[in-house]
């Protein structure tokens, strides 16, 4: 048995009968509430992506097409990204191409594959 497992089951010893009952009905709807919280993951928009785009045109319109995401999480990937633009001269269909990658990816490794939540 595990130490939580003692420790559940020695306070659950020391309650009277109805205590008891209270608290087996807490803990079946802790369980249950964890399978209503999963929800299907929201679809990303259908924004398709003009033939000329500009860089940060590009992050307006991903940001809009996955809006589910946090765009903080991803501040440092798209800010190189767009110094890499900037300062360097990196082609701008070749950034908005890994942009497009990166967002895809953010939403995948929150959302999962399956359609369910994947965290």
């Amino acid at each position: 048995m595990k130490e939580w497992e003692k420790r559940l089951l020695g306070a659950a010893r020391e309650l009277e009968a109805g205590e008891r009952e209270t608290l087996i009905g807490f803990a079946e709807y802790l369980g249950q509430r964890g399978e209503q919280e999963q929800r299907p993951a929201p679809e990303p928009l259908d924004i398709p992506r003009p033939e000329k785009e500009t860089v940060v045109k590009a992050i307006r319109r991903l940001s809009a097409t996955y809006p589910m995401l946090e765009k903080a999480k991803m501040l440092d990937e798209t800010s190189s990204l767009m110094a890499e633009h900037t300062l360097q001269g990196r082609d701008a269909d070749s950034v908005i191409d890994e942009l497009e990658t990166i967002f895809y990816r953010h939403y995948e490794r929150h959302f999962g594959t399956t359609g369910e939540g994947g965290e």
